[in-house]
């Protein structure tokens, strides 16, 4: 801590206002393997979306029924207008998404959801990247989300593209090649691997499933929370034809 912080006669108020919480928050993160004690006792006294302080479980369950309102065309008439004006002081997302940047995936729209229930990360191919993963630890450790989900989707165009460059050592352009050397361990996985359909959807598929293992053991801040249970890490595949959500085990 700087001098001026122990010496300033302010110090103690300000580090209990509302207006620091989230710097609190993440120097707790940054500091040990999530939040300490005093800054959990300071955010959990009030919360601005106090029904999005769920367990796994049920993170889980609300995300499947607005996946299944949103596939049936029943989705929930939203306010938008006082919503933001509750999230103006802060956040509590119940669920964390790291999803494809595909335009025709939507997280906040696929499971029927509005501002601030949802922290969404996303890159094309939905893999975990050092960017990811902090904003993923971030979200776990300062705004306490219990649930993470990787989110694939069918005819995906990274997962595609690394497919073309296995099978016929095809090159892209740019940074393009990024993507593809990210996803083609998973690609190798899915070649070797007895499976149903094409090499593309089993590598979709394989793709959800590393980086779901990756993130469930990335130390220091995630591994800790899955093995506490405060957090579980879990797949999904959404379906562009229906608009399902199908879980990936």
């Amino acid at each position: 801590m700087c001098k001026l912080c122990v010496d300033s006669p302010q110090s103690s108020r300000s580090l209990a206002s509302p207006s620091r919480r989230s710097v609190l928050g993440m120097m707790g993160a940054m500091s040990l393997f999530g939040m300490s004690a005093a800054v959990r006792a300071a955010q959990s006294s009030s919360v601005p979306k106090p029904g999005n302080a769920l367990s796994p479980e049920q993170a889980i369950k609300r995300l499947m029924a607005g996946n299944e309102r949103y596939a049936l065309g029943k989705t929930q008439v939203r306010s938008y207008a006082a919503t933001r004006a509750v999230l103006a002081g802060g956040q509590n997302p119940y669920a964390c998404i790291l999803s494809c940047a595909d335009s025709r995936v939507s997280p906040e729209l696929c499971f029927d959801e509005e501002i601030g229930d949802l922290f969404v990360n996303r890159v094309a191919g939905n893999y975990v990247t050092n960017d990811m993963l902090a904003s993923l630890e971030y979200g776990v450790a300062v705004l306490n989300s219990p649930l993470i989900m990787v989110l694939g989707h069918t005819s995906c165009g990274a997962v595609s593209a690394t497919v073309s460059a296995y099978e016929k050592q095809a090159e892209f352009p740019g940074h393009i090649q990024t993507i593809v050397t990210a996803i083609l361990p998973a690609v190798r996985a899915a070649a070797a691997q007895t499976h149903t359909g094409t090499l593309i959807q089993a590598s979709t598929i394989e793709n959800i499933k590393q980086n779901v293992q990756r993130l469930q053991g990335a130390t220091p801040i995630l591994s800790k929370a899955v093995q506490g249970g405060q957090v579980k890490v879990i797949g999904g595949l959404y379906h562009l034809d229906t608009g399902r959500v199908e879980l990936v085990v």
